[in-house]
């Protein structure tokens, strides 16, 4: 038998491609930079530029794009309008987050060498000697990469490699934290148990497919799916197995067990990282399965998309209302998220294609904005130095007073998340909710409506302890504010940017109105 070779166009595949060579640099200069600080510093820029010259290659992409989109390897990868703007999304956030990695704040939010147990002399040696584990960006940018390469790819099987890529580097890098280190690894070993339990469901739904169709291409399997004249119950397995596979990443209900835990015990630069990034790729991806190799069975999972919306908004903004922790509070919130984004989904409308590529905009920046805010309010160590962050409540009692700026930029996150008016949280709550109506999920929108409602108590509490509550007497010798101008820069970026799609949405909506065309048919 002779194997023809698939023709790639590997100028289609350059922003991938510069994002993961500077990943592998990045390992080689692990191994031939020896002093921790000039490291550091190479590594740092490396990331920075690989990650804006991506972003530049894209636009350049989107302007000289001929047609809907190029195909790429025999149509397994397809890089249309709608790739290039959620790769764009994702280097957006991956630039944001590399400046809060390299922030030295509280000495750093990763161990100075992270293959020794907690608090273990060895630690404590590779502290004194000023180590540092710059392994973290080579391993942000191969997450980055795969996440991009997550939102072009049109194959089954491909898209679990894919998935893998970006997915392995956040395993490492959520049990790499500086403090609190036993919590950092038990989150981690919950996200790897239950991530490797979700990809087995997304394979077992994979094969199901191909034993229903024997295709694995999205395009095929939607025009295999209208042939087939009877509802397969092994192609309804399957499907229902893949999109399953997909939430557990978005993090709604009955997935999101894995949330809580990592986005408490991960430094909080990979929390934010995480939270914003790993949301928008998984969205991509179901947008491609649900839009194109689904479509024929929209009846069929309008059932499960309903359930999961209405499950993960009522349980996230439930047991958000009685969280203690600030980052678990933010880490239920963003389950509730993953519900309203769903909720843009039911009846597969076109106008969906251009709301959740700004419903994650807007949810990804005040996400990346809130956990920095988070990662500058600090407990005092009992040297007088600065220690972990302040993350109870009642330990922000007073911060208005402390740092109106801090507190200023988190409360405009907090109603962003709660769908305020006059920030890009509402204008991406209020596309997302169109798209449904026009599909006729009207009490799905209303449900979806009411959870806002109820979710803007906790957000307004935490406002209400910044502003009008005053700090226990002797909190200001326990409570220390991070003056890190990395961190700061992010969270003016964010907060900027939060009121700017607030206020004059309609340039980033027009943008994502162009690219709500899905490259389909190539498969077949």
């Amino acid at each position: 038998m002779s194997f023809t070779t698939p023709t790639i166009d590997w100028a289609a595949f350059a922003p991938i491609i510069i994002v993961l060579g500077a990943g592998a640099a990045g390992i080689l200069i692990e191994a031939f930079i020896k002093t921790p600080a000039t490291r550091r510093t190479v590594q740092l820029a490396l990331s920075l530029v690989a990650l804006a010259t991506a972003l530049g290659v894209i636009i350049a992409q989107w302007v000289a794009l001929d047609g809907a989109g190029t195909v790429v390897m025999s149509g397994m990868v397809t890089v249309d309008r709608q790739a290039l703007a959620w790769m764009a999304i994702l280097l957006v956030f991956g630039l944001l987050s590399m400046l809060l990695f390299a922030s030295r704040d509280g000495g750093g939010p990763f161990t100075e060498i992270g293959a020794t147990a907690p608090g273990s002399i060895e630690e404590k040696l590779a502290r004194r000697a000023g180590l540092q584990l710059t392994e973290v960006y080579p391993l942000a940018l191969f997450a980055v990469g795969g996440m991009m390469l997550f939102t072009c790819v049109t194959d089954l099987v491909f898209l679990f490699v894919a998935l893998e890529v970006f997915s392995l580097p956040l395993y490492l890098l959520v049990a790499i934290a500086r403090r609190r280190r036993y919590l950092s690894h038990e989150a981690a070993l919950k996200y790897f148990i239950l991530g490797a339990f979700s990809s087995a469901i997304y394979l077992f739904g994979v094969a199901l497919i191909y034993g229903a169709t024997t295709v694995t291409d999205v395009n095929m399997i939607a025009t295999a799916i209208v042939n087939i004249s009877d509802a397969d119950p092994l192609l309804l397995a399957g499907s229902v197995m893949i999109v399953v596979g997909l939430m557990f990443k978005i993090g709604a209900v009955p997935f999101h067990s894995w949330v809580p835990d990592a986005y408490q015990g991960a430094p909080t630069a990979v929390t934010a990282f995480m939270g914003a990034a790993t949301k928008a790729a998984a969205t991509a991806a179901l947008v491609r399965v649900m839009f194109v190799a689904f479509a024929p069975l929209e009846w069929e999972l309008s059932w499960l998309i309903w359930a999961v919306a209405i499950a993960s908004m009522v349980y996230g903004t439930v047991v958000a209302l009685v969280q203690t922790d600030v980052k678990r509070m933010l880490a239920y919130s963003g389950v509730a998220h993953a519900g309203f984004i769903l909720v843009a989904f039911a009846g597969l409308e076109g106008e969906a294609l251009a709301a959740l590529p700004f419903y994650l905009l807007a949810y990804g920046l005040a996400t990346i904005g809130a956990f920095a805010v988070v990662s500058q309010v600090r407990e005092r160590a009992e040297d007088g130095g600065v220690g972990a962050e302040a993350v109870r409540l009642g330990q922000w009692a007073g911060l208005g007073k402390r740092s109106p700026v801090l507190a200023g930029s988190m409360a405009l996150f907090l109603l962003s998340f709660a769908g305020i008016p006059l920030t890009a949280g509402f204008i991406g709550k209020f596309e997302a909710f169109s798209a449904a109506v026009a599909g006729g999920a009207w009490p799905l929108v209303l449900i979806a409506v009411l959870a806002s409602a109820v979710a803007a108590f906790f957000y307004v509490r935490l406002i209400v302890l910044m502003f009008f509550t005053d700090a226990p007497e002797g909190s200001e010798e326990t409570i220390a504010i991070e003056d890190s101008a990395l961190t700061r820069v992010v969270i003016y970026v964010t907060a900027a940017a939060v009121l700017v799609l607030g206020i004059l949405p309609s340039g980033v909506l027009s943008v994502f109105a162009d690219a709500s065309v899905l490259l389909v048919g190539v498969g077949g």
